[in-house]
């Protein structure tokens, strides 16, 4: 059975990631939204907060990185329409 405490965990980290993963895309289409940049700040600070290590084992270092990879990844995708579709 399953702690529903690192289920809670789970799913605040999961919400932030959600989070962030939006606001980049708002701030891909729209640089100057300033809701955008305070969730990206936000959520980045709380990747490298005590917080966050107190909820998991995961390095939220190493999670950020990912994710801005992800990003970055994605971007270059779009720019480049002769790309096939990520399956």
């Amino acid at each position: 059975m399953n702690d529903p405490y690192e289920n809670l965990a789970n799913a605040i980290i999961l919400q932030a990631v959600k989070d962030w993963r939006e606001a980049k895309r708002k701030l891909r289409r729209k640089p100057r939204n300033e809701n955008a940049k305070l969730m990206v700040e936000d959520c980045e600070a709380f990747f490298l907060s005590d917080w966050f290590r107190t909820l998991t084992n995961v390095d939220g270092g190493v999670l950020l990185k990912k994710l801005q990879e992800e990003f970055e990844n994605d971007s270059k995708r779009i720019s480049s329409p002769g790309l096939p579709p990520r399956s």
